[in-house]
């Protein structure tokens, strides 16, 4: 009965009940009653412990207005309590916002579109509000849930539908502020949570409609037009990814990832690279080596999806690791790589058998070449981009990693074998190249001895003596990317033998010391392969100009005195081989060799800057000019070639002359005697290179070890101390003692072939006999019996004879008895 009358009479209800129906006015077109609101605002500061009575009454007042459909009363109810939130912030607040997020959801429930728009908006507000004290169980999955439902909204009125896609990108970003610094508040980084977040932002990413691209920059300008779904979503998504932690990385970028695989987005690329340059920009840069490697391993994974949908995934690697070497890549980058180069031998494999499983069965995806060969290009253009960032140590790891993968038959490397096997070998010898050719393009490296190791050199020239032209073709243009420090390649892009180089405007530097320690120690190596690659049957015009490329470059950035007279014998043997054609070339590749030395001792007599150099250079060039065009560059090397029919009969008016050279040199400081000597390659330079020595340097070795070392000698020689001039002569001194020995061997090869039979028998027998006598002396020294230690006995003609005695007659010093 007490109760009853309670709720019939008015003055008997509790205060805060009266304060909550006043400031409903009678007409809800009114709006909410300020003046009472202003009361019930002061009560609930000064009655604190009401709060959470307020806030269920209202939101009693509210269920029952959406029930009835009084939507202006709803809107009051929901303005009043965004007044007392930002009003209040005392200990009670959390059971008062309980009921403002119940009353949230009901309004979020509701199929009318204002309604989700005005339960948002206040949304938004309560997130935007600092909490003095802490919740324990509140949970936030359902505004997730329905936030995200909101980002999809399919309503078919346009501006009604963009309104409620706004509404949900804005909740979603009140529940990220609210949730994302708050370790008490439910994890928003799980991933239940963000794979409803990240899609939902960039399904309204994806569906923009602009009249010009954007470029996504970490500074945005501020908002002077009103704002779109996509722009909104654009800056939600960089702030839900700039607060993302080291540990968060991972459940963020996976979503991203996923969305593009299910809507096929790699294929045209162009939205996956500006989610990720969005991406890369937003986090911090030391967590950016986490996103490259979520994208190697998502490319693993697709290792088997078609050719395009692996080159849009490289393609966007290739973007985010350039903005990813201007911050921190850490420890991935010979991960990066390995796993590019992964995918270029399965490529190469799929190519090969025309399958992702190796043979050809019922239902097995056919694969189309010319999309695997699109992929193979992606991946070495992605290579040589993120290279070209690296820093100098960094690149010199990955041109030697690169170096070790390409298969090497002659280095034991593992090859396949059989016409399938070297075919892939040769395809993967070829996009390796490619791809070390790309990290090589603009490298700069001061000492040659840090860009060229040996290691990398022997295997690098090793496959400059293959049969195939496009392999040494390559090979040719990375020795010239090393070499080519003061970017002077594009002016010998040409063969021709220019009057004046001063057109040319080189930048020229004397030769540092350790260039010509390099030069000393590995000059004999590439002379060889110049040699060798200069008479190759199958070379053609780009092969010339690489190569006259490679001698020019040589002769700006590493040489010295010695090694200008060491390119001209090189040059000249070259001019040898198409004038005596033991290789029997075809009629270009010897004009073609005779145009390459008339181009080069042009360039390096103007070098020189020798006068009577220069005018024996000219001259040749002139004589032939007039009568043998075919010999020069200009009538060679062109798209249709003027060539002789006949070089068999080539006058030496036409030909450089190494005399006449040695003789104008050599009254310039040259070495005249080197000059006078021609140049032969060294056959044995694998063994050389190899560091091992014979089985004869060997003993020879141990015997002279084991002399100076025996007890016999008394006199020691004293150790020589090892200084730096020590090591400097050692050296030069190898350098000296090879070419002696070179022309040593050249001297008994000629008199081999030219000395009469009777010198040569006689020699021989000299030598024979000689090496009979050593043998006799060995014999006797082994054959003759110890001395006796009882004496020796007088024989008949008066000369002292050892006798040997059996060791049990032997009689011993009393010392020797234990």
């Amino acid at each position: 009965m007490y109760m009853c009358v309670c709720g019939c009479c008015g003055a008997l209800r509790p205060r805060y009940k009266r304060l909550v129906d006043n400031i409903f006015p009678e007409d809800p077109e009114d709006g909410l009653v300020k003046t009472n609101m202003e009361k019930l605002t002061f009560y609930a500061l000064s009655a604190p412990e009401k709060l959470d009575r307020i806030g269920a009454y209202l939101s009693e007042r509210l269920i029952r207005d959406v029930g009835r459909h009084r939507y202006g009363y709803v809107c009051i109810a929901m303005e009043a309590l965004d007044q007392l939130l930002m009003a209040c912030h005392c200990q009670s607040i959390n059971l008062f916002v309980e009921s403002f997020l119940k009353m949230v959801a009901k309004l979020l429930e509701s199929e009318k579109p204002n309604l989700q728009i005005l339960g948002t908006n206040s949304f938004v507000k309560f997130a935007n509000i600092e909490e003095d004290t802490p919740s324990y169980h509140r949970s936030y999955d359902f505004f997730v849930s329905r936030f995200s439902e909101m980002c999809h909204s399919s309503h078919d009125d346009l501006e009604i539908k963009t309104k409620i896609r706004m509404s949900g990108i804005k909740g979603l970003q009140g529940v990220v502020r609210k949730t994302v610094n708050d370790e008490l508040q439910a994890n928003i980084w799980d991933p239940q949570h963000m794979d409803k977040i990240v899609p939902s932002l960039l399904f309204n990413l994806q569906h923009v409609e602009e009249a010009e691209s954007r470029s996504p920059s970490p500074l945005q300008a501020p908002e002077k037009e009103k704002e779109n779904p996509a722009e909104l979503a654009e800056r939600c998504l960089r702030e839900l990814l700039g607060r993302a932690a080291f540990g968060n990385i991972k459940n963020a970028i996976k979503p991203v990832l996923i969305h593009l695989d299910n809507h096929s987005l790699w294929e045209p690329k162009v939205f996956a690279i500006r989610c990720f340059k969005i991406i890369m920009y937003s986090i911090q840069p030391q967590h950016s080596h986490l996103v490259i490697q979520q994208l190697l391993s998502h490319l693993d994974a697709n290792s088997r999806s078609a050719a395009t949908v692996r080159a849009g995934i490289v393609e966007v690697l290739s973007e985010a690791a350039v903005i990813a070497a201007t911050g921190s890549v850490g420890p991935t980058v010979l991960e990066m790589f390995n796993t590019l180069l992964r995918q270029l031998r399965l490529s190469i494999d799929y190519a090969l058998t025309g399958s992702y499983d190796g043979a050809l069965s019922l239902g097995t995806k056919i694969i189309k070449e010319h999309e695997e060969r699109m992929f193979q290009e992606a991946v070495i253009k992605t290579i040589g981009s993120f290279a070209s960032t690296l820093p100098t140590y960094q690149r010199s790891e990955v041109i030697l990693f690169i170096m070790s993968k390409v298969p090497l038959p002659s280095l034991h490397h593992a090859v396949d074998s059989g016409r399938a096997g070297e075919n892939r070998n040769r395809l993967t010898q070829i996009m390796l190249l490619k791809s070390l050719l790309q990290v090589s393009t603009g490298f700069q490296c001061s000492n040659m001895m840090s860009a060229l190791p040996s290691n990398f050199l022997d295997r690098l020239l090793s496959t400059a003596l293959m049969e195939d032209a496009e392999i040494r073709l390559f090979v040719l243009e990375i020795l010239i990317s090393f070499i080519d420090r003061h970017g002077n390649r594009h002016k010998f892009s040409t063969i021709s033998t220019l009057s004046d180089i001063s057109v040319l405007k080189l930048k020229v530097d004397k030769c540092s010391r350790q260039d010509t320690v390099f030069m000393k120690k590995h000059s004999q190596q590439l002379y060889r392969h110049i040699y060798l690659s200069c008479k190759e049957e199958t070379n053609i015009q780009k092969h010339y100009e690489a190569l006259y490329g490679l001698l020019a470059l040589i002769s700006i950035e590493l040489a010295n005195e010695e090694v200008v007279v060491d390119l001209i014998r090189l040059v000249l043997a070259v001019q040898d081989v198409a004038q005596v054609n033991e290789e029997n070339l075809p009629v270009y590749n010897r004009c073609a060799l005779y145009a390459l030395g008339a181009a080069y001792l042009n360039l390096i007599s103007q070098l020189t800057t020798v006068p009577a150099f220069c005018q024996h250079i000219h001259e040749v060039i002139e004589t032939r000019k007039k009568e043998a065009p075919y010999m020069l560059p200009e009538d060679v090397f062109v798209e249709r070639p003027r060539l002789s029919q006949n070089l068999d009969g080539v006058v030496i008016e036409f030909l450089f002359r190494q005399s006449k050279i040695s003789e104008v040199l050599g009254g310039s400081g040259y070495n005249s005697d080197r000059l006078c000597l021609p140049y032969i390659p060294q056959l044995t330079d694998e063994d050389r290179l190899s560091k091992r020595k014979s089985i004869g340097e060997t003993i020879s070795l141990q015997v002279e070890v084991e002399s100076r070392n025996s007890p016999e000698k008394e006199e020691r020689v004293p150790a020589e101390e090892i200084t730096y001039e020590t090591l400097k002569k050692a050296i030069v001194d190898s350098v000296a003692v090879e070419e002696q020995e070179r022309e040593r061997r050249r001297q008994v090869v000629e008199k081999f072939q030219k000395a009469p039979f009777e010198e040569i028998a006689a020699h021989c027998g000299a030598r024979a006999s000689l090496l009979q006598s050593r043998l006799n002396q060995i014999f006797e020294i082994t054959i003759r019996p110890p001395p006796s230690p009882s004496g020796t006995i007088t024989a008949a003609y008066g000369q002292p004879q050892n006798h040997s005695i059996p060791v049990y007659e032997m009689k011993f010093p009393d010392l020797c008895v234990y």
